[in-house]
């Protein structure tokens, strides 16, 4: 993790502009403003090493050709590893090369006439690997891909042919494991198993993958022969992550050796952090709002662009992607890319969603420079390898440490120094942390969060397992110790059968990876039938609802019609001149408590709710973020069981807040956005992964509560982590307010852009002193 560094004042970064390009321009022009802080990060030399004596001469050559003249020794470290048998994960920096440590084994086992599974999180990397693989010209790797975006003739190819198979979790989920007959040539001879950027498998999806993963086990050992060799071998290949061992037995089941000391060279890394400025525009309730971080974004991607300077820049949302992508092309005066590609614009956006075709291109465009800036979500983090960045502008917290540092480390991969910028939302976490620096940039990397054991990811799994082979008694230890429970609520169901052989499945569960389970949303222009683009089925009420503005390659367009049924959100181009935001409200009820602590009076609780949300309502918003008005919705609840983190003060409490003025309710509710905002800082999750209610008296607990849950069936394991760091947590949320310099509240410290209730009412002062009169009876010290 890059870590070390010095901070600077900025009245101290005349000498290292000439060394530091793209710092040097964004410093440049005062109008956009000022970073907050800038850490120096030196640069360090790598550690090279000679090659393994095991590694056959024509992979040797071939690496040598492409200008590798000998190993890192992180990348031999872990390389020696899997070629003894050992399961073993590397976790060290973005653009370590981290590749070179299981392309060693993997090649060398195919080369001895095994197989190779590699399994990555995105269709973008799978098809970047493979390039890279047979850029190599090794006679007998013979290499495909087997995703989505593979035709029936590619899938039929790979199937009978390949020996290094590139494929995604939900396609070994819903077409490899169940088709593990017809791919038993492939499975008999499968030796090492790769788990690339392990590091994004976390939370539900994180949970899914495991089993998937346990899944695959159990069917390599069907069809290994007795050789008496260990099959399969898993290399996993992580950015920096906290106790990466760890990670490793969460996904797979087993034990890893961690190679974790980072053997490459680094060149100078400028971190700048960025507060956009205040503006005239007044928000909800009459707050200053702040320049958006997607608007400043898309001003310093403009610039460096026009300096010819290549550049990414993260942006948490699909819809934010595209919007910075315009603005900076607009700023340029581009055209949009033309449909060959050999013209256009210098800036384009990126994220999934798109068309296949549409994927490639821009790759392509980006690897051989037509696209000098490029805004992407996260389907860039975990992806293409992009290689002489010069730049790269982080819009909002991304969530994670991990997550940071990867995408930071995007910049200066080809070892001249670089610049990276986290450019603060108008949030509470955002804020905090810039003006934080020594926590930001030297905060621990955080563990993976995921939870194998939640029932309602375990239970799909576990009749999935029993459709694939028979489920045996022997087989419920590699799901873990709440398997047997699980299957026993199966039988009882009529989902799973008993024989003397085993479980059998009465029918295969159609459950998805990375939500619901259920089809995505497609985007259809109305008029033409054109396919637009694919929404995943959860987010549909939020981004596709009736009235919407969907972005998509910087055009906009109005949603005229969703139909759930037909699983359709049919569209018009348009140019509104403005954009929108669901708004949803919620009600839950606790359905069993788990854990309790007490702090003097007040408490904090950990268990089982059932959570009913709506969608009510959108908000229209102008460029500069000032609302234009509130349209309601008529769309049904969604019902979610899951598990909350919640505190409540008594009646005594209560009442002496009441007597000094306080008002419960804005209290309360103020307190709960602004812990939302910063339970981030402290479980492996995103804001918009949680959720929240508030009231001064709450019927589930007969007095004044503030609940925050995981948006996902069953729980994710964030509240469950908000519980266990409680003070820790509580006290960063009140020190958020307090030091917010707005007087009644912002969306810096207490106001949400997700609230159903229009952020009223909040009061800033109150949640101070509630949280004050909360954290009274708490453990002094850290309770992690």
């Amino acid at each position: 993790m890059l870590v070390a560094g010095t901070g600077a004042g900025l009245s101290d970064h005349a000498p290292v502009r000439a060394e530091n390009r793209a710092l040097g321009i964004l410093l440049g022009d005062a109008r956009a403003g000022r970073p907050v802080h800038v850490e120096h990060i030196p640069a360090r030399a790598g550690r090279e090493v000679p090659w393994p004596q095991w590694v056959p001469a024509e992979v040797i050559g071939a690496f040598a050709d492409r200008g590798i003249r000998a190993p890192w020794s992180h990348q031999v470290q872990a390389a020696d590893h899997a070629r003894a048998g050992r399961n073993v994960i590397i976790s060290t920096a973005a653009a370590s090369g981290k590749s070179l440590g299981y392309l060693l084994p993997a090649l060398t086992s195919v080369l001895a006439g095994d197989t190779v599974l590699y399994v990555t999180p995105t269709k973008a990397l799978a098809a970047d690997q493979l390039a890279s693989i047979r850029s190599l010209g090794l006679p007998g790797v013979q290499a495909a891909t087997f995703d989505g975006d593979s035709t029936y003739a590619e899938r039929a190819w790979a199937r009978s042919h390949a020996r290094y198979l590139l494929t995604t979790p939900d396609m070994l989920h819903r077409a490899l494991l169940p088709g593990h007959a017809r791919w038993s040539g492939f499975f008999s001879r499968l030796r090492l198993v790769i788990i690339d950027e392990c590091h994004g498998y976390r939370g539900v999806f994180g949970s899914h993958v495991g089993h998937v993963l346990r899944r695959l086990r159990r069917v390599v050992a069907h069809h290994a022969p007795p050789d008496g060799l260990p099959r399969p071998v898993f290399v996993l290949a992580s950015a920096t992550v906290g106790a990466p061992g760890v990670c490793a037995r969460l996904l797979t089941g087993l034990d890893a050796e961690e190679v974790t000391e980072d053997g490459s060279p680094r060149g100078q890394l400028a971190f700048a952090l960025w507060e956009p400025p205040l503006t005239d525009a007044r928000g909800e309730a009459g707050a200053r709002l702040r320049r958006s971080a997607t608007a400043q974004a898309a001003d310093l991607l403009g610039r460096l662009v026009r300096e010819n300077v290549q550049t990414l820049a993260f942006i948490r949302s699909r819809r934010g992607a595209e919007a910075v992508a315009l603005a900076a092309r607009r700023s340029l005066d581009a055209a949009p890319l033309d449909e060959s590609g050999a013209t256009g614009a210098k800036v384009a956006a990126y994220r999934s969603g798109y068309l296949p075709e549409d994927r490639r291109r821009l790759e392509a465009a980006l690897s051989d420079g037509r696209l000098v800036g490029l805004a992407t979500t996260t389907a860039l983090e975990l992806g293409v390898n992009i290689t002489g960045l010069d730049a790269v502008l982080i819009a909002g917290w991304p969530g994670t440490w991990a997550s940071l540092w990867q995408q930071a480390g995007r910049a200066g991969r080809s070892g001249r120094a670089a610049a990276a910028v986290l450019i603060a939302r108008d949030d509470p976490l955002d804020t905090y942390l810039v003006r934080h620096p020594e926590i930001l940039l030297r905060h621990p990397v955080e563990a993976t969060v995921l939870d194998p054991g939640n029932p309602y990811v375990l239970a799909p799994h576990l009749c999935a397992a029993a459709a694939e082979l028979a489920l045996t008694e022997q087989d419920l230890d590699i799901f873990g110790p709440a398997a047997r429970t699980v299957v026993e609520d199966l039988t009882r169901t009529g989902r799973l059968r008993r024989r003397a052989a085993g479980w059998y499945s009465m029918r295969r569960d159609a459950a998805g990876l990375r939500g619901a389970g259920l089809a995505p949303v497609r985007v259809v222009e109305e008029a033409t039938g054109r396919l637009v683009g694919t929404v995943d089925e959860p987010s549909a009420h939020l981004i596709v609802h009736e009235g919407a503005i969907y972005l998509h390659q910087g055009d906009s367009y109005l949603v005229t019609t969703l139909d759930e049924d037909d699983r359709v959100a049919l569209v018009e181009p348009c140019e509104p001149g403005y954009t929108t935001t669901a708004r949803d409200v919620t009600e839950i009820e606790v359905r069993g408590e788990l854990r309790r602590v007490t702090w003097g009076q007040a408490e904090v609780r950990f268990g089982d709710v059932r959570v009913t949300r709506q969608v009510v309502s959108f908000t229209s918003r102008d460029s500069t973020g000032a609302a234009l008005g509130e349209t309601p919705l008529d769309l049904p609840p969604r019902h979610l069981q899951t598990r909350a983190v919640w505190w409540t003060v008594s009646a005594a409490q209560a009442g002496a807040l009441t007597a000094a003025g306080v008002d419960l309710g804005g209290a309360a509710h103020a307190a709960e956005h602004a812990s939302i905002g910063l339970l981030p800082l402290f479980a492996t999750c995103d804001r918009w992964d949680i959720g929240g209610v508030s009231a001064a008296r709450h019927p589930a607990t007969g007095a004044l509560t503030v609940f925050v849950y995981d948006g996902h069936d069953g729980g994710a394991g964030f509240a469950e982590r908000g519980f266990t760091a409680a003070a820790d947590w509580l006290r960063a949320t009140r020190q958020a307010i307090a030091d917010c310099d707005c007087e009644a509240g912002c969306p810096s410290c207490v106001q949400s852009p997700k609230c159903g209730n229009a952020n009223h009412p909040l009061s800033k002062r109150g949640a101070v002193a509630l949280l004050d009169t909360l954290l009274a009876g708490s453990p002094a010290h850290k309770d992690t």
